[in-house]
């Protein structure tokens, strides 16, 4: 293993020296340390290829570059939604291939004047289970009691009268809808949509579940795009937990999300994982063998050997705005790791000019989110709340309003 993981090594040095041949770029492992790139030019084209080679090969597998049919239908829409707050509007995206719709869920402010800027991300549990509104469509494959959909239960974690009183649509999907949350042989989600035939299972460099999940948050991005009362160049992307992961992955994949949001990611996210604090590389393929393309195997119990860590991953953002979040009682998610990658990326935003973490991590429900690189810690569990969201929503507001 060690002697496989030195020549994939000296593979993407080689990659990056043959782009780095005209700029005399001296190259060499990232390891878990503070990111020092030369200039502009040389990350854009020499170290941002590389690095996302390495989580495309080793982390997150390859994403298929070949597409398949979807058509989306508005199956339910409604003004006056929210007590008259929000325009309610129900979207079944349609994949060539897969059986039941994946229902896209959105909230719009009722009285804007114009297209609205939106957080995207998946839930948990169920469309249903954002909000306790009758009309939302419950999501296939989600949790039920006694045959009746739990609707609202995780309102707390979606304060959806807030966000669009911020001026902001709301846009969700479950990710069970998508691809269900256990090791099912990738039986159940897009993975089969794009086998090459005799193939039954991902290669050892292709996506995982959270790939999958990442891809469709880039097909609801593709809607998005059509939607006249969406304004797609101001779309947050965000998620909490392993769907903090996805988030992430997805913002690095696709830079029509104009702002990335991490909470409580952890393991996998925004964690550096050669601290070996918390949930390791070990556990979390061993607890969810699902998640990550087979390659990141290698890494277990032998996290040095990783030739970039998670700083890489926040890096891969720039000059995009990014925030990352953590809470004071989930050292599972190592949040002294998150804040690590975070500032270790920083390096990155500042070669174009803007403004990335500096210093020690910052005090509980201290926020920093003046600059590009937005962090908090919050006191409590591992959790996202009002409390989270209403620093979303203030760095969203400074970014796409100057406010």
């Amino acid at each position: 293993m060690k002697r496989y993981i030195i020549a994939f090594a000296l593979l993407l040095v080689g990659t990056l020296c043959a782009r780095a041949q005209e700029s005399s770029v001296i190259v060499s492992k990232y390891g878990s340390e503070p990111l020092k790139i030369g200039s502009v030019e040389e990350w854009e084209q020499v170290h941002r290829p590389v690095i996302m080679n390495f989580f495309e090969q080793e982390v997150y597998g390859l994403t298929p570059l070949r597409q398949v049919g979807i058509t989306y239908e508005v199956v339910e829409e409604a003004q006056g939604a929210l007590g008259g707050k929000a325009i309610r509007r129900q979207v079944a995206m349609h994949i060539d291939g897969m059986e039941t719709p994946v229902y896209i869920l959105m909230y719009i402010p009722a009285n804007a004047k114009g297209p609205v800027p939106a957080f995207l991300g998946m839930n948990f549990k169920g469309n249903h289970q954002i909000n306790p509104d009758e009309a939302i469509i419950p999501s296939p494959n989600a949790p039920v009691t006694k045959g009746e959909p739990l609707r609202g239960a995780a309102s707390s974690r979606w304060p959806v009268e807030y966000v669009v009183e911020s001026g902001y649509a709301v846009v969700t999907l479950n990710r069970d809808n998508v691809d269900p949350d256990f090791d099912d042989g990738f039986k159940n989600g897009p993975h089969p949509l794009f086998y090459t035939q005799g193939q039954t299972a991902p290669k050892a460099n292709e996506w995982g579940t959270i790939g999958a999940w990442a891809w469709s948050l880039s097909r609801v991005m593709d809607y998005l795009q059509t939607d006249k009362d969406i304004d797609s160049n101001k779309v947050a992307v965000l998620g909490h937990s392993r769907l903090g992961k996805t988030a992430l992955w997805a913002g690095a994949q696709d830079q029509r999300f104009a702002i990335v949001i991490s909470n409580d990611s952890g393991c996998g996210g925004a964690a550096l994982s050669n601290r070996e604090v918390g949930e390791s590389v070990e556990v979390i393929n061993r607890s969810f063998p699902h998640w990550f393309c087979d390659n990141y195997n290698k890494y277990r119990n032998n996290e040095s050997a990783l030739f970039i860590d998670q700083q890489g991953l926040i890096a891969l953002m720039a000059p995009r705005p990014v925030y990352v979040a953590s809470a004071t009682l989930d050292q599972w998610a190592d949040p002294v790791g998150e804040y690590l990658s975070a500032l270790y990326a920083s390096p990155v935003y500042e070669l174009y000019g803007l403004k990335g973490l500096v210093g020690p991590q910052p005090a509980p429900d201290s926020p920093v989110r003046s600059g590009h690189v937005g962090y908090h810690l919050r006191t409590g569990k591992h959790d996202i709340n009002i409390y989270d969201w209403q620093q979303y929503v203030a760095f969203a507001n400074m970014h796409f309003f100057g406010k």
